[in-house]
């Protein structure tokens, strides 16, 4: 309730207030100034038509009036840059769920199956869930070691050195893909 006021409010102050406006000396005037000079009896010139007035590129009398800069939209709000990426590192670290899609997983597991071996080529959902577990836990205890090798040399982002150095910490080799 308190958010929709908030709201009706910030649209109310944005909209412009519309004054009437002094004429300037070359739109025509709904009626002319009388000179002190002329007589109170002479008749006032017919008005012009609004399409004379158009063609000089004019404002008729009658018709609505029209701003010349329309409302913009309001820009987004931007948040300073890490506010984001704190918020993400939080709401991921509270959750349990997988991280990487299951299907394009269970392709990638089917893809380096098939480049093995033959004889495997059915998976049951268990096993497959079973293995992009322990994928990602492998995955996320990387770039937590990955971190602190970055948090070593002084840098907040990860290089893919650190990756290296990681591994090699662990005492995987790295020339190996795996």
């Amino acid at each position: 309730m308190h958010y929709i006021n908030s709201q009706r409010y910030l649209k109310m102050a944005r909209q412009k207030a519309t004054v009437p406006r002094k004429r300037s000396g070359n739109a025509p005037a709904s009626t002319p100034p009388v000179s002190p000079s002329a007589p109170a009896s002479t008749p006032a010139p017919a008005a012009e038509s609004s399409s004379a007035a158009a063609a000089r590129g004019r404002r008729s009398a009658k018709g609505p009036r029209v701003t010349a800069t329309p409302m913009t939209a309001r820009k987004p709000y931007r948040f300073k840059p890490g506010t984001v990426a704190l918020r993400e590192i939080k709401r991921y670290q509270k959750s349990f769920e997988l991280l990487i899609p299951a299907l394009p997983f269970a392709r990638l597991v089917r893809e380096v199956t098939a480049h093995y071996t033959l004889e495997v080529n059915r998976w049951t959902a268990e096993a497959l869930v079973a293995l992009q577990e322990a994928a990602e836990d492998y995955v996320v205890n990387l770039f937590d070691d990955s971190n602190l090798c970055a948090i070593h040399a002084k840098r907040v982002t990860i290089m893919p050195k650190d990756m290296h150095l990681a591994r090699r910490l662990r005492g995987v080799h790295v020339d190996r893909p795996w």
